[in-house]
This record gives structure tokens, C-alpha cells and sequence, in this order.
């Protein structure tokens, strides 16, 4: 299997592996949107920037990535593959946030369209998403990239915040994103 840190790149989106560069833009394009992050596992505001960068940072089971707007070359967030498992050919994708100014635009959609065909390139062959039940915005997206609603993981993760959040599990098969 090819290795899914690489530069990805479509119109507007430029996707790099997550380096020493792009962590203060990181966090000032986090930090765009003080209000997103009490449904997020942990939060990327202030003095819990650099305590959650440590903790992805000291994990080697997930492939991080620097959301570029490509026209700007701006920092606009991050998204990550979590968890691949090449032997059972299966990846996460999540983590991810982008920034109000792009939200809205077609951007996220260029985005995951990316990593999905990235991974399936790669050799793995399902795809998962995990999203907070309060988040109606996500679940909506993945549903449009065509990923399945497989269940719901009742009171399952407890979030930086205290709440026990439900967690939507979807899937995507390679055979449903190559036969759309």
C-alpha cells in the first residue's frame, strides 16, 4: 500500500502533511470559530492548542494534514486519516475543521472527494467517519459524499468539555464511491 502522507491537491484545496510550519496558522484559523469547538472531542482554542497538537503529534496512528486554501496559500485547518489499517484495509478520516471562510463553499467537499480517492489509491478499501450527533452539519456532509449511516455508539466518548457525546458511525465502500 502506497503511503497516504502526500500532497493532494484540487482546486481551491491544497492538502499537506501537517509540519513545524503550519502549526501557528493552525491555530489562529482555529481559533476563527470560538464557538464550533464545545462539540469537538478536544478543543484547539488557546491554552489547549498546543496541549491537543502534543497529543496528535505522539501518536503514530494517524496522518495529519494542513488544509490549504490554494489560492491564498492560507492555513484554513486540518484533516486526518485515523487509524489506517492496511492489513484489513480500512482508514478513519476525521479530525477535521475548517475555517468560516471557506465553510459553506464546496471546499470541504473537494476535500474529503480528495482524501477518499487518495485512500482507495492507497489500496484500502472502507472508509469511516465518526461524528458527534450534535454535529448535523458533518453528518449531512458525509451523507452527500455517500457514505451509509451504520449506527449510532450511544454515550460512547466523554469530550474535553465533560459531555458523553453519541457518536454516528458511516461507511464508505470502495465499490459505492467508484460505482456513483
Amino acid at each position: 500500500m502506497a503511503d497516504l502522507a502526500a500532497l493532494l491537491e484540487a482546486h481551491p484545496v491544497r492538502l499537506e502533511p501537517l509540519a513545524a510550519h503550519h502549526i501557528e496558522p493552525l491555530r489562529a484559523a482555529c481559533a476563527e470559530d470560538q464557538d464550533i469547538w464545545d462539540i469537538y472531542p478536544v478543543s484547539m482554542l488557546d491554552e489547549h492548542f498546543d496541549a491537543a497538537m502534543k497529543a496528535f503529534h505522539s501518536t503514530d496512528s494517524w496522518v495529519q494534514f494542513a488544509v490549504i486554501h490554494a489560492e491564498s496559500s492560507q492555513v484554513v485547518g486540518m484533516s486526518n486519516y485515523i487509524n489506517p489499517d492496511p492489513k484489513a484495509k480500512v482508514t478513519e478520516i476525521g479530525g477535521t475543521y475548517i475555517a468560516p471562510s471557506v465553510r459553506g463553499s464546496g471546499f470541504n467537499d473537494v476535500m474529503k472527494k480528495l482524501m477518499i480517492d487518495h485512500a482507495f489509491a492507497c489500496g484500502f478499501t472502507r472508509i469511516e467517519f465518526r461524528v458527534d450527533t450534535r454535529n448535523t452539519r458533518s453528518m449531512a456532509a458525509v451523507l452527500k459524499l455517500g457514505a451509509k449511516h451504520e449506527g449510532t455508539l450511544r454515550k460512547n466518548r466523554i469530550t474535553w468539555t465533560g459531555f458523553i457525546r453519541d457518536t454516528a458511525v458511516f461507511g464508505l465502500l470502495q465499490e459505492e464511491w467508484t460505482n456513483r
